[in-house]
């Protein structure tokens, strides 16, 4: 973080109430240079079909020439060019890709709304924020399971919430703390500037495009008022139990002592999301036993303790060697099978690659679902994932080959067939 930034992070935290009135100014040709540098460069192109490879060849007059626009509030924000992206179950997500220039500019003003707001955020936000990660979010769900007076799990899911922000009550939100006139009017252009698809320009009316580097923050924002504060500093003083909210970005799971809070909690949940122009999902909302003592209480009624997903893990009531409560996760059947189509369509483009290379990107392939999932009770799954993609790349050997008699005895004694084996890289979390 720059000096300049570190010092409105800090003003920030000393004063909670504080509107900051003069912004834009921090945004000069060496910020946005600087910015360059920790950007994400291997992004698509835009609507104008600029690469980063292009932009960067005159980058100092191409940010001369941004800085200037700034300046003289002549800056027009393009549309963004929409992809659909595969989302499993033959669903698509839509992305909005801004040009090169846009991306940078983006970049520069979430830096600044990053170091006043990420003052305001709450402990139990964890996502798309500087040093968090969904690894601490799945560490502090699993301390409030374990070692609080859980006995509910409420989890939701809020029915296209990039989609569906409301412009006017964003705005409001992002002026609460700045009322700099160069940043509200940025951060406006982008929310009006529109969607092209098939040659269209489509105006946003609502919502926020995933995709652009000032979404994720203008998200949190959003949530940040709409839910976080809601809950603990009026929810909470209505519970008569334990409550503890976990959430990563629009991603979150409640653990409340009693039913009666949860359920009061629901409707009053239903009609605040309405109040912002957002609506829950009710095949994805539910509330459930869960916790230490779920498994006495499910047997009562010869049932098992239910799950829930979160953040790509399914939570399940278990017991350790002693037979005491110990709370299980392993990954979900989504994400197994998220993960084995993308080794599968990757096998099927690369069949001609040489069988060492192939080894080497199906350990890289192995090695990052590992990095994210080798949690403690993980390993058994893990290993059977490993199976999978030994099973789909002998398929895709046999197949190049046309020798059908490859056998496994023949395959698993060959070097190059060698696929990495899971460990725990997370015994905390």
């Amino acid at each position: 973080m720059s000096t300049q930034l570190s010092r409105i992070a800090a003003k920030a935290k000393l004063e909670p109430k504080l509107r900051f009135t003069s912004l834009a100014h921090i945004i000069t040709p060496e910020f946005l240079k600087e910015t360059w540098r920790f950007m994400n460069r291997k992004g698509a192109s835009g609507v104008d079909g600029e690469t980063t490879a292009e932009f960067e060849r005159d980058l100092d007059g191409r940010v001369l020439d941004i800085w200037g626009r700034l300046k003289a509030n002549q800056y027009k924000a393009p549309p963004v060019r929409r992809v659909e992206i595969p989302k499993g179950e033959g669903k698509t997500r839509p992305l909005g890709i801004p040009t090169v220039e846009d991306r940078l500019v983006q970049r520069a003003v979430a830096r600044i709304l990053e170091a006043i707001f990420e003052a305001d955020f709450l402990d139990f936000s964890y996502g798309f924020r500087p040093g968090r990660s969904p690894h601490q979010a799945l560490r502090a769900l699993r301390s409030h399971i374990v070692t609080k007076k859980v006995r509910h799990v409420f989890e939701a899911d809020i029915r296209g919430y990039f989609n569906h922000i409301n412009h006017e009550w964003l705005m409001k939100m992002i002026k609460q703390r700045i009322a700099d006139p160069g940043i509200i009017k940025l951060t406006g252009k982008w929310l009006k500037a529109g969607v092209m698809q098939n040659g269209v320009v489509v105006r946003n009316e609502e919502g926020t495009p995933q995709g652009g580097p000032v979404s994720p923050i203008l998200a949190n924002i959003y949530l940040h008022y709409v839910l976080d504060l809601w809950f603990e500093k009026r929810c909470k003083k209505w519970f008569q139990g334990e409550a503890y909210l976990t959430r990563f970005a629009d991603d979150y799971t409640v653990c409340f002592q009693y039913k009666r809070d949860a359920e009061n909690f629901q409707i009053l949940l239903e009609e605040r999301m309405r109040k912002f122009g957002l609506e829950l999902a009710p095949e994805k909302t539910r509330l459930i036993i869960f916790g230490r003592f779920a498994r006495e209480r499910k047997m009562e009624f010869g049932e098992k303790p239910e799950t829930f997903d979160f953040l790509g893990f399914k939570h399940v009531c278990g017991t350790d060697n002693k037979g005491k409560f110990a709370l299980v996760r392993i990954p979900t059947v989504k994400s197994c099978r998220k993960f084995l189509d993308r080794v599968h369509t990757w096998l099927k483009g690369h069949m001609h690659w040489k069988r060492r290379d192939q080894q080497k990107q199906l350990t890289r392939m192995l090695n990052g679902f590992y990095q994210y999932f080798a949690l403690y009770h993980c390993k058994p799954k893990l290993d059977w994932i490993r199976q999978e993609v030994e099973r789909q790349w002998a398929r895709s050997l046999r197949r190049r080959s046309q020798r059908h008699k490859m056998y496994w005895c023949y395959l698993k004694s060959r070097e190059w067939f060698k696929l990495p084996y899971a460990k725990t890289l997370h015994p905390t979390v």
